[in-house]
């Protein structure tokens, strides 16, 4: 398919990029647009919306998009301040029967909004989630509001930090904001979002509700994907629906919907002459609001990363600022960027309940004219665990040896009754510049393991005395 400005080879690559990655992570269906000033300038679906009946995923599919809910509820939040219904300072005590925190210090709706309440995962979007999917069932009460409060005010001693002091990733912090939306608006929050948000951005199709969804003709099947007896099941099951959910990750829509979002967001809060929001609010919504490196380390080393108002931000990729959030349900999972200067932008979504990061990072350096295989960390790094895996021997077969990738690590593995062998390979430099790693082999023990590559691709592996050469994939193991 082509893509307005991009060349052919490049959407290509791209393309393969996808194709492999769902195989890999065992995803269904896939969709992914690209905008570009305003403009959506390439959109395809890949795969099944629907594996039973063999349904092609299409740009206008409608999947879960999780976590991503939480800009549109802290756009409504900003929305609501501008209106001057609320501020930013406010305590959530003000609003809700909340007990966690102090009177001198109180968690305050910026504090919810950046995640720096404090209060660290309390578990209730997993309690739902499993309750609604039937993934898992907690036994712990969780159907009405009273059961919310009581529960996140039985954890008193669970706070961990001062608001304002650490970045906990807080679910539950986005579920009491919708809570506070419908008290402060006097409607239900999803009617908000729908009459505030979403038609004024023509999203017509996206919902937070169940009817509406299965009425669509346009619909994902959610999929769990899991491990059994070392086979890959992939099962159809059921959307979380639930109130509890919405705020923080309840919006199901398509990525040619989620374009429209995008579009507003690199256009100073105006989307085709109508203003959702002040350019200087949604400005300090893009923002770093706290900083985190459990964040920098989930989306890659690009400068100072945070936490903003429902985005995450990093201040230099490849040069520019990053505006991201991912989202997943357990069961379906979405990816939203962009660069605000450069007005580009990735939507993405997926029927599973993990998609392609790096993937979709790798759409936004096309954009960008360059190659996401150099650009992008997750993928040099992924490229070179694959170049590394396999089997290796050494003179004349004596000795053999596998190294075997599972997820982002490599295992060295010997069977032999001699040499037995089973141990992760850390890396010495986090993007495997020198392609060094140790193996630990007792306590206190540590074993240098280098990997060399010559001009001609061959590569030789280095273990303490030990000089062995690969000699093809894993499929040589016998």
């Amino acid at each position: 398919m082509s893509a307005k400005g991009i060349s052919e080879e490049a959407v290509e690559k791209f393309e393969r990029m996808i194709a492999d990655a769902m195989m890999k992570l065992h995803v269904p269906g896939l969709s992914v647009a690209l905008v570009r000033d305003g403009e959506v300038i390439y959109a395809r679906g890949f795969g099944a919306r629907n594996r039973e009946e063999n349904l092609p995923a299409t740009p206008n599919t409608l999947y879960g998009i999780g976590s991503c809910t939480k800009s549109f509820t802290a756009l409504a939040i900003m929305q609501l301040v501008e209106r001057g219904k609320l501020s930013l300072e406010d305590p959530v005590s003000k609003y809700l029967p909340i007990r966690v925190g102090s009177k001198e210090d109180p968690i305050r709706i910026h504090h919810l909004l950046t995640h720096s309440s404090g209060i660290p995962n309390l578990g209730v979007a997993e309690i739902i989630i499993g309750k609604m999917v039937g993934i898992e069932e907690k036994w712990i009460p969780m159907s009405s509001l009273e059961d919310l409060f009581l529960h996140i005010n039985g954890a008193v001693e669970e706070v961990a930090a001062r608001p304002g002091e650490r970045f906990f990733y807080f679910n539950t912090g986005y579920t009491l904001l919708g809570e506070i939306i419908e008290r402060v608006s006097g409607v239900s929050y999803e009617e908000y979002v729908r009459e505030n948000i979403l038609k004024p951005l023509e999203m017509k199709r996206s919902t937070f509700l169940k009817e509406e969804f299965e009425k669509d003709p346009d619909i994902m099947t959610p999929y769990i994907v899991e491990e059994k007896d070392g086979e890959v099941a992939i099962t159809p099951t059921k959307h979380p629906f639930h109130k509890f959910v919405y705020a923080a990750g309840g919006l199901l829509s398509s990525v040619m919907e989620l374009s429209n979002y995008l579009t507003m967001n690199m256009n100073g809060g105006a989307f085709k002459g109508t203003r959702i929001l002040n350019s200087s609010l949604l400005t300090q919504m893009h923002e770093i609001g706290i900083e985190s490196e459990t964040l920098q380390a989930y989306y890659g080393r690009f400068g100072r990363t945070g936490y903003g108002y429902g985005w995450i931000i990093a201040e230099d990729f490849l040069g520019h600022k990053l505006v991201a959030h991912g989202g997943s349900t357990g069961v379906s999972s979405a990816h939203l960027s962009f660069i605000p200067d450069l007005k580009i932008g990735v939507a993405a979504a997926a029927n599973t309940g993990q998609g392609p990061v790096p993937v979709y990072l790798g759409a936004l350096a096309l954009l960008m004219g360059k190659d996401p295989e150099k650009e992008i960390p997750a993928i040099r790094i992924e490229k070179r665990l694959n170049m590394l895996a396999g089997v290796y021997e050494s003179y004349k077969g004596i000795h053999r040896v596998s190294v075997v990738k599972r997820g982002a690590l490599l295992f060295l593995e010997s069977k032999e009754r001699l040499w037995r062998i089973r141990a992760p390979l850390i890396p010495e430099s986090e993007e495997l510049e020198t392609l060094k790693f140790y193996i630990v082999a007792g306590p206190g023990q540590r074993f240098p393991v280098e990997f060399v590559v010559d001009p001609s691709g061959r590569v030789d592996l280095y273990l303490e005395r030990h000089r062995l050469h690969k000699v093809g994939g894993l499929e040589a193991l016998t």
